[in-house]
C-alpha cells in the first residue's frame, strides 16, 4: 500500500506543481475569478491520481479487493501529496514570484466592493477584508490554505473514488 500511495502521490505532487504554474502563466491578465476557477479545475485534475492509484492498489496489488475505509485511506494520503504540491508552490509565488500579492489582489477585491456595494456596506466589507488580509495574509498562512483546500477536495474525491472501486 506504502509503494502505490508514494507512486500515485508524487504523480499528483507533480502534476500539481505543473498545473499551479501552467495556470499560472496562462492566467496572467485575467481576473482574479476567472484565476480562482481556473485554480479549482487544476486542483481537481492533479486529484484524478486519487482514483488511479486506488484503482492500481485494488487491481494490481491486492487481487482485485479494497474495502472501502481502506480506499478511502489511501485516496486521502495520495491527496496530501498533491496539497503538500499546490502549498509548497503557492509559498514559492507569494515569496519570491510576486511577493507583493496579497496588497496586489486587497487593492483589486477593494475596487471590485466599491463598484458594486452600496457605501455603507462597503466600508463594513472593506475594513472585514482588511483585517483578514492582516491577520491572515502571511505567505506561509496562504500556503497551508492551499494545503488545506486542496487536502478537503481530495477527501471529497477519495471518498467518491472509494464508492465507486470498493469491493470485497
Amino acid at each position: 500500500m506504502r509503494k502505490t500511495v508514494i507512486k500515485y502521490g508524487l504523480y499528483s505532487l507533480l502534476a500539481a506543481s505543473i498545473l499551479f504554474l501552467l495556470a499560472f502563466l496562462i492566467g496572467k491578465g485575467m481576473s482574479y475569478s476567472v484565476q480562482e476557477t481556473v485554480g479549482y479545475i487544476t486542483m481537481v485534475v492533479s486529484l484524478v491520481f486519487v482514483f488511479f492509484g486506488i484503482r492500481h492498489y485494488r487491481d494490481r496489488v491486492n487481487n482485485g479487493k479494497v474495502s472501502f475505509g481502506k480506499a478511502l485511506f489511501i485516496g486521502f494520503m495520495i491527496s496530501l501529496f498533491a496539497g503538500l504540491g499546490f502549498g509548497v508552490v503557492d509559498y514559492i509565488y507569494t515569496t519570491m514570484i510576486n511577493p507583493d500579492f496579497a496588497q496586489e489582489y486587497l487593492t483589486t477585491m477593494v475596487a471590485d466592493m466599491k463598484a458594486t456595494l452600496p457605501a455603507e456596506e462597503f466600508e463594513v466589507q472593506k475594513a472585514n477584508l482588511e483585517q483578514q488580509m492582516e491577520e491572515y495574509g502571511g505567505s506561509g498562512f496562504m500556503a497551508f490554505i492551499m494545503f488545506a483546500t486542496v487536502a478537503m477536495i481530495g477527501l471529497v474525491i477519495s471518498i467518491i473514488s472509494a464508492l465507486i472501486l470498493q469491493r470485497k
